[in-house]
């Protein structure tokens, strides 16, 4: 490592090794610059495990021992996220570079203390929020670019959770997220709406004004839910959850089928899926003069968002630059999902930019 800045080869350390970081594995087992080389978990049989399936040369329990391995020089931090603030703070300090899970934290002034610890240490901070870099968003995000649409209007995202099918989950990961002193909020709108929030802002800039309106399905689950808002460039977007109890979904994952619409003044563009397959049609439709073209040749795996996402930290640490998703930029995201859940328990409109705590 050449001081706290850029280094020249990567030795990266994982801390917690649950359910999720199945996909976080695969983006370094792509890369010849970048390897896992320590992982942390307080299971110490989840982190032996761990340590041999992805041929790590050190295994810890206690994350503050692997931050003072001095041959660690990046980690990964995939914690239940009232932990985040604090493993990232002590990570800084310890002059390792950050990729935190998103959501960044529970609070504007966690991201806050984040920001400050990677600025004063010299390191850097990146929220890994991996819908961004799925293929079928960033093509759309291209033609958008292109002029494919127009003028882009307004974007309507569908959120649809169901309870069937998909990969197994311990009971203990679904324990913490459905509690929202540990998880920070609702599992739809604050944990899985992180990600609809993130690609909003991502396509099109910052959010002036929110309302929420958000109910409550079986007493945890933060369905239904309707949330609208405008962007300080004027455009409309729209947000709407449900929870199906009952409902199977095909899917190696999560049993969420995400919907995007993305309208234009001169075209309209479909994204049907990201973490499940719900519909059996191109993942990418862009309607244009009155001609429908399909993208069916696009990497549309969700684990192809994790791994390049991954890539994109490696190659930032190496090369220079600074992430996609800063944390500037995931304590914006933060901001408008507690406007949207502030909205719906005042009944009034929020700004983001009036959260600052």
């Amino acid at each position: 490592m050449e001081g706290k800045g850029i280094v020249t080869e990567l030795n990266v350390g994982i801390i917690g090794c649950g359910r999720i970081a199945d996909l976080h594995a695969p983006g370094y087992a792509r890369s010849h610059r970048a390897r896992i080389f320590a992982v942390c978990d307080v299971n110490p049989e989840l982190a032996a495990r761990r340590g041999t399936e992805w041929g790590a040369e050190r295994v810890y329990t206690d994350y503050h021992k692997l931050l003072a391995d001095p041959d660690v020089q990046a980690v990964e931090i995939i914690v239940p996220h009232h932990l985040h603030k604090q493993v990232c703070v002590d990570a800084c300090e310890a002059g390792k570079h950050v990729s935190v899970q998103k959501p960044m934290a529970l609070t504007v002034s966690e991201c806050d203390a984040m920001i400050r610890a990677a600025r004063e240490n010299n390191v850097k901070l990146k929220v890994f929020e991996n819908f961004v870099f799925y293929p079928p968003y960033v093509k759309a995000r291209e033609l958008i670019e292109d002029g494919a649409i127009g003028q882009p209007l307004s974007v309507r995202i569908h959120l649809g959770g169901g309870a069937r099918g998909g990969w197994k989950v311990p009971l203990s990961a679904w324990l913490w997220r459905l509690n929202e002193q540990t998880c920070g909020g609702g599992p739809n709108i604050f944990d899985d709406g992180y990600h609809k929030f993130s690609i909003a802002i991502d396509f099109f800039g910052p959010i002036e004004v929110v309302n929420g309106w958000v109910d409550r399905s079986f007493g945890i689950v933060d369905a239904p839910a309707m949330i609208s808002w405008k962007h300080k460039n004027g455009m409309a977007g729209y947000l709407d959850s449900t929870f199906s109890p009952h409902m199977t979904m095909k899917s190696k994952y999560y049993t969420a089928d995400e919907r995007v619409e993305i309208t234009g003044s001169e075209g309209v563009l479909y994204l049907s899926r990201c973490t499940a397959r719900l519909l059996d049609e191109p993942v990418l439709i862009l309607c244009r003069g009155g001609v429908t073209t399909a993208f069916e040749d696009l990497r549309d795996d969700w684990v192809d968002s994790f791994t390049d996402s991954t890539l994109h930290y490696i190659g930032v640490l190496l090369d220079g630059g600074e992430p996609r998703l800063t944390g500037e930029r995931g304590r914006q995201v933060l901001q408008f999902a507690h406007a949207a859940i502030k909205s719906s328990n005042t009944g009034e409109p929020v700004r983001p930019d009036d959260i600052t705590v």
